[in-house]
């Protein structure tokens, strides 16, 4: 259920639902897919203990 707020509040979760919905997929499909964001991202920050930071870069990724 929670997958449902983020598409609406949380810009990141909202462009992954549309992303996916965009290739077709069912949309269905791309709640789950948010929620396993909001799962992994709550996990990483239980584990590191660093605040939420939406402009977050990874470091291990250069573009």
């Amino acid at each position: 259920m929670c997958s449902f707020t983020a598409c609406e509040r949380n810009p990141q979760c909202k462009a992954l639902y549309e992303r996916i919905v965009a290739k077709g997929k069912s949309k269905k499909l791309a709640l789950i897919a948010v929620c396993n964001k909001i799962l992994k991202q709550s996990f990483a920050i239980a584990k590191s203990g660093i605040p939420y930071d939406p402009h977050y870069k990874s470091k291990l990724v250069t573009n």
